[in-house]
């Protein structure tokens, strides 16, 4: 099959996990690198060998040898370099979340119908193998009917201030930075149920607790401690059209003791656990057993699960696989997300049609 040719838009932190896996994916060719630092841009272009450097992605767009398109950039800017991007004839992977608000959500998934390209929502946990062999014991029936599941992504201090914590560039806090990804890797795994109702709630309590001295975290290459307009935390209670329910809490900064990643999944067949490691509980002759499988990688590799995830679009650009994680259930996760922005201000329960 023919190479595709990739060109990458916005040269930040995360940038460097689609350039690492698209180099090492056969099939890609890294063409072109467009970010507003230029200077930045030619770094990640000298790095990786690709021969063209923007800073408009305007013209990127209008490049006739790029086939496709990672969009790695500020959430606010999603959606417009999504719908120009699909216009101008490319496929796109767009880092999570998909954008900011629901509506930009529904022009982004009107331009996906439009063009005919694909886009993937860079949902990167679904690609990964803890979450494939899941899916395997589940369609099996050894997990039956996930009736219940609850995750938690806690920071005890990790606001990583910059335009993370710039409510206009980044569209909220833990909820849509890191509470998206545990959020969703339940709901898909759950079949992705209609949302019926959310109860959820945001707290400003703590800032970015700059003045924390003896503990090391991720800063942004922006980052201001002065400036802080998301959310510390979030919780939220999801309640599905099927019955099921979702009970979840993130946050940047926390009076804990210590990080906390958990995601677990319960059916009426037996459960999972996927994070911190991956553990499944079934019950054979009577007897609950606990098991753990012999793999790799236990728990969420970020490395492995980006190449996972690139590797899966590449194919879906040369047409052999159709993506994990379309446009559609983009705009799903933005309602929930939305969702419980909007029950928290209006401090009551939501309901959906």
């Amino acid at each position: 099959m023919s190479q595709i040719r990739i060109g990458v838009i916005g040269a930040g932190t995360i940038s460097r996990m689609h350039f690492n896996s698209y180099q090492k994916n056969p099939d890609a060719i890294i063409v072109a690198v467009c970010d507003l630092n230029e200077e930045r841009a030619r770094e990640k272009a000298d790095t990786y060998q690709a021969a063209k450097v923007y800073t408009d992605y305007k013209e990127l767009l209008a490049d006739p040898e790029i086939d496709a398109v990672s969009i790695c950039t500020w959430n606010n800017t999603h959606a417009e370099i999504s719908i120009a991007a699909l216009r101008a004839g490319k496929n796109v992977l767009v880092e999570k979340p998909l954008c900011k608000t629901v509506e930009e959500a529904l022009a982004v998934e009107q331009a996906v119908e439009e063009s005919g390209k694909t886009l993937q929502v860079g949902f990167v946990r679904r690609y990964a193998s803890n979450t494939r062999i899941v899916r395997s014991f589940m369609e099996n029936g050894s997990i039956g009917e996930i009736y219940y599941a609850k995750a938690s992504c806690i920071r005890k201090l990790g606001n990583p201030g910059g335009w993370f914590s710039d409510i206009e560039r980044s569209g909220g806090g833990p909820l849509i930075d890191v509470g998206v990804h545990v959020i969703d890797l339940c709901w898909y795994l759950m079949g992705r149920p209609k949302v019926k109702s959310i109860s959820g709630n945001t707290y400003t309590k703590l800032g970015n607790r700059s003045n924390v001295e003896n503990l090391a975290y991720y800063k942004a290459a922006d980052y201001d401690a002065e400036h802080n307009t998301v959310e510390d935390m979030a919780n939220a209670m999801i309640r599905f059209e099927n019955g099921a329910s979702l009970l979840v809490d993130v946050s940047f900064t926390l009076h804990a003791k210590e990080d906390e990643l958990t995601v677990k999944l319960y059916g009426d067949k037996g459960g999972a656990e996927l994070e911190p490691k991956l553990t499944l509980i079934t019950e054979q002759h009577n007897t609950i057993l606990n098991t753990t499988p012999q793999i790799n990688n236990l728990s969420f590799d970020f490395a492995a699960g980006f190449q996972d995830e690139i590797d899966y679009f590449i194919e879906v650009c040369q047409g052999t696989k159709e993506t994990l994680s379309p446009v559609s259930d983009g705009v799903e996760m933005m309602k929930i997300l939305c969702g419980v922005y909007e029950s928290s201000r209006l401090g009551k329960e939501i309901y959906f049609d």
